[in-house]
């Protein structure tokens, strides 16, 4: 594969020469073996290069972290999938569902329905809770959370959790799959389950047992210059907002888009999904439950809400063959998929440009940590197809 996966890295050494992409960090584990690439800049601006100690804002990768850690919680007894979340955060028992109405002359207002039923954990776990986000489209119940300022760092976790309690769900829980804040609320579970922050809680089922040394939420003040970052868009001549960009600042921490890492410390990471659990002796959750983790916990009625079609290859719908486990996207079929891979590969990705995927068929991991997020669909696509044509 050695020769193959030249190709790859000079790929992406060509895009970083033509100024599409500020640099990054490529790791493919093959089998016995790990093929690894890095080149271009941490700041393009400052031309400081990408090093080994680069921390990227892996986004929504979170989400497979903060999934790993609920399902250490499961094992250990203390979490159950069809628990309420109203269990921990008594305020959220009685959400209504905001219905879009339109009157005679078209004017659309919101009505509020009932729910059906409490949303559990095994919602937030496969985005079947009813929450979204409020920056992906104009729904009337995305311009209630913009509104409400559901994301503003300046506030606690329970300010968000107050907020929610007064917001209609964009979904009645169970029946719709809905990207949002349902990881979010999983990582705040933990938290109230553990009486400590998500950042101790992480450190302790899953960074710390796995040796990943350099993965936070707020990263040491001393590493903060280590942070890749953005280059200027040649379309709007502006350097694009990363999300989690000041996390660090942050009252309140983000399960589902907040974690820090490195390229070596995320592919131990992706080592550990790859072997079912288990990365050198360090066993996190059985191979039992990775097997449930990675199985497809959508329903055959579910439906999917409406800006699930910007997500492309990686939407987990059966028109491209796929479902979504607990915190995973899983490949259901070898075919109907525009990108190579194989039933039961398992993966996610993250705004600002990362993604992670793995396929026990073949005994793979691999991982692109850039940040990117005007370009990351095309790069997800290459890194994928060029690793399948390496493959012996």
């Amino acid at each position: 594969m050695t020769d193959r996966f030249h190709k790859l890295a000079q790929f992406f050494s060509e895009a970083v020469e033509a100024g599409d992409i500020p640099g990054a960090h490529l790791s493919v584990l093959y089998r016995g073996e790990r093929f690894e690439w890095m080149g271009g800049y941490r700041d393009r601006a400052a031309g400081l290069p990408l090093r080994g100690d680069t921390l990227f804002r892996v986004a929504s990768m979170t989400k497979m972290v903060t999934s790993v850690a609920a399902m250490t919680f499961v094992e250990a007894g203390k979490l159950d999938l069809s628990d309420p979340i109203s269990r921990f955060f008594p305020t959220l028992a009685d959400l209504k569902v905001g219905v879009t109405r339109r009157d005679a002359d078209g004017t659309a207002s919101l009505v509020l329905e009932p729910a059906g039923r409490q949303m559990t954990v095994h919602d937030l776990l496969r985005h079947t809770s009813g929450l979204t986000y409020g920056q992906f489209s104009d729904s009337l119940v995305q311009k209630a959370y913009r509104e409400a300022g559901i994301s503003a760092h300046e506030q606690s976790r329970d300010d968000i959790i107050d907020k929610l309690a007064g917001l209609p769900l964009a979904f009645r829980p169970g029946t719709t799959f809905e990207y949002g804040m349902s990881t979010d609320v999983l990582g705040w579970v933990l938290e109230k389950l553990a009486d400590r922050d998500l950042e101790d809680v992480v450190a302790h089922t899953i960074t710390g047992p796995l040796g990943m040394t350099s993965s936070w939420f707020r990263p040491p003040q001393l590493r903060l210059a280590n942070i890749a970052q953005s280059q200027i868009d040649p379309l709007t001549g502006e350097v694009p907002v990363l999300g989690s960009r000041d996390f660090y600042e942050a009252g309140w921490l983000s399960g589902g888009h907040g974690l820090f890492s490195t390229a070596s410390d995320f592919t131990r990471f992706a080592g550990m999904l790859r072997g079912r659990g288990t990365l050198d002796g360090a066993r996190l959750v059985s191979p039992q439950t990775f097997t449930w983790m990675v199985s497809n916990h959508l329903s055959p009625d579910c439906a999917y809400g409406p800006d699930i079609e910007s997500f492309g290859p990686l939407a987990p719908t059966p028109a491209n063959g796929q479902g979504f486990g607990l915190g995973f996207a899983i490949r259901l079929d070898d075919g109907r998929n525009p990108l190579p891979g194989s039933a039961g590969d398992f993966f996610w990705s993250g705004l600002s440009g990362t993604y992670c995927w793995v396929d026990p068929a073949h005994e793979l991991a691999g991982l692109l940590l850039m940040q990117s997020p005007n370009r990351h669909d095309h790069y997800r696509s290459v890194i994928r197809r060029m690793t399948y044509a390496a493959l012996n």
